[in-house]
């Protein structure tokens, strides 16, 4: 039996895109909601080669991201956490990174704060800076030349450090602090305390519905959750017509950014030409809860109204970049 014409729009799908499309929906005509099958998951022993292989020449062929946080039992059921991504557009990072709001200025580094606490008391011995006390609970070193910590960072397996005098960054021991965490990124991963553990905390952004607004929860104060998102949107808001930064205020804790909203980008996608879709200007809010509370909000900046779906596409995509 031969089927009627295809419509302009559909001839350019590629047929696995056929076949993901019909595979969504069950024989019932329900969607699955696959959330309680990860509450039924069980781990599986990892493959071993046959004895005798190249090992070097075998990968993963599709590795699977970790999640961005524990499961959770809300009080409307299982949620499953939400996965780093993959790819999408995000820039390769350095091991140690400075970061600046206002007079304020510290290190974040990519990995774990059991990690670092080795590399911060081989620095503080390093340099002979006279250790006074160390708190391993705090993650506090007192020295006669200045006060060093690590602790949890914004984003899923990063530290910040601070080397601070009478409350103020010390920037010559900072730029030393980073040459030195530099320089030895690589054994990093394998030189944990265990001591050090209880600094890690495992309270992650949330993207939650209030009322009729979708909203991000960072369990963070509002200048170090305005530092990060200023940095990580420098490097990601920069595809024109399609996201980009313009404007940053830091005296606000606001962000204007001009979007494809997906709406529009469906739009585009199903005329068969895309470039006709337009951004809109919109603006990133920061709303300060407490001392580690920070609440992240999208604003109309401009005169097109955008609707709740094409706010929380947004949203995910700003969180994913401070996971």
């Amino acid at each position: 039996m031969q089927g009627g014409p295809m419509t302009p729009a559909l001839k350019w799908l590629p047929l696995a895109a056929f076949v993901a499309l019909a595979g969504c929906a069950r024989d019932d005509g329900y969607y699955h909601d696959r959330n309680i099958d990860y509450a039924d998951a069980r781990q599986a022993p990892p493959l071993v080669l046959p004895e005798g292989r190249d090992r070097e020449r075998f990968r993963d062929a599709m590795p699977v991201p970790e999640a961005a946080g524990s499961f959770r039992a809300g009080d409307d059921g299982f949620e499953a956490p939400a996965p780093q991504a993959l790819g999408a557009g995000r820039v390769e990072r350095d091991f140690v990174e400075r970061r600046a709001v206002g007079d304020d200025a510290w290190l974040v580094v990519a990995a774990a704060p059991d990690s670092v606490w080795p590399l911060l008391e081989g620095f503080a011995r390093s340099r002979g800076l006279g250790v006074e006390a160390s708190d391993i609970g705090r993650g506090v070193i007192e020295t006669r030349q200045a006060r060093l910590s690590v602790r949890q960072g914004l984003r899923s397996g990063d530290s910040e450090v601070r080397c601070d005098q009478a409350g103020s960054p010390v920037g010559a021991c900072l730029d030393a602090l980073e040459e030195y965490f530099a320089a030895r990124s690589a054994s990093a991963a394998t030189a944990a305390s265990l001591r050090a553990q209880g600094l890690a905390g495992e309270e992650r952004l949330r993207l939650v519905e209030r009322g009729d607004e979708w909203v991000v929860e960072v369990p963070l104060d509002i200048e170090r959750t305005w530092a990060e998102l200023d940095y990580q949107l420098k490097r990601d808001f920069t595809v024109e017509e399609r996201r980009e930064l313009l404007e940053s205020d830091p005296e606000g804790f606001s962000h204007r950014i001009r979007y494809l909203p997906i709406s529009e980008r469906r739009q585009g996608f199903w005329e068969g030409l895309v470039t006709s879709a337009s951004p809109v200007e919109l603006s990133l809010v920061l709303e300060s809860l407490g001392p580690r509370r920070t609440l992240l909000r999208v604003d109309n900046a401009g005169e097109q109204h955008v609707g709740a779906e094409d706010r929380r596409e947004l949203l995910e995509r700003v969180a994913s970049l401070l996971r």
